[in-house]
């Protein structure tokens, strides 16, 4: 990958509430074990596998067992940790984690979703649009549980659907972001902010870039999802 976007900033401090029933008591949801190691295990290691070098975790909930579980390092990746004292939303995280992180534009990831996607292409379309924030788009065959994202035929998101239950194919948001330092610096400090709610929305306005891909995407954030990941790793 472009030496411009060796640092990755992970979002690995959910509840994960709705997985509750199947995990073990207090266990970080990023730690849910597939395949023999840590979801946020995956997702370091297909990161590396692309160059990044430095990783800040956003933790929150479960802080010290992510601490305890990966350390300063995992699989050449260089880990510092960024706990939040009080849930401050996937923006806000982010933004609180943006002094740990080096160079400029900065890779972002959700750290219970993995989606197989070539981040090289990724960034060279990011780099082409002059956009100061892009995303992953991922098709999947029943959208309804996400929302769809539109884009123009620039590769510009044009809107974003609210889940609306009906259940057909369509690109949904992957989890997957790429930033420019300016961006993450323009997200009000010290208070919860969400990307999906509050951030992207607005950006539509002034220039956010989906990149659209067909890659396998894997999600963790349900029963039925974990299910189905435990299958895919397995």
């Amino acid at each position: 990958m472009d030496s411009s976007a060796q640092t990755a900033l992970i979002l690995a401090g959910g509840l994960g509430t709705r997985l509750a029933p199947v995990l073990p008591p207090g266990l970080p949801k990023a730690l849910v074990e597939l395949g023999g190691r840590p979801f946020l295990a995956h997702v370091l290691e297909f990161l590396g596998g692309f160059g990044v070098k430095n990783a800040v975790l956003c933790t929150g909930y479960g802080a010290g067992a992510v601490r305890d579980a990966l350390g300063g390092s995992y699989g050449g990746v260089k880990l510092l940790h960024s706990v939040e004292k009080e849930p401050l939303g996937t923006a806000g995280a982010l933004r609180a984690a943006l002094p740990l992180a080096l160079g400029d534009p900065l890779l972002a990831a959700n750290g219970d979703s993995l989606v197989a996607a070539d981040l090289s292409v990724f960034l060279k379309g990011f780099l082409e649009s002059k956009a100061l924030a892009g995303m992953v788009l991922v098709e999947v065959p029943d959208a309804s549980a996400f929302g769809r994202v539109e884009t123009d035929e620039s590769g510009r998101v044009s809107a974003f659907c609210e889940k609306d239950g009906k259940k057909a194919p369509g690109f949904v948001n992957a989890g997957l972001y790429i930033f420019r330092r300016e961006f993450l610096a323009a997200i009000p400090a010290g208070r919860p902010v969400s990307l999906e709610r509050e951030i992207f929305p607005r950006a539509v306005e002034t220039g956010l870039f989906g990149w659209k891909t067909r890659a396998s995407f894997i999600d963790i954030g349900s029963p039925e999802s974990y299910e189905a990941a435990k299958k895919a790793l397995s």
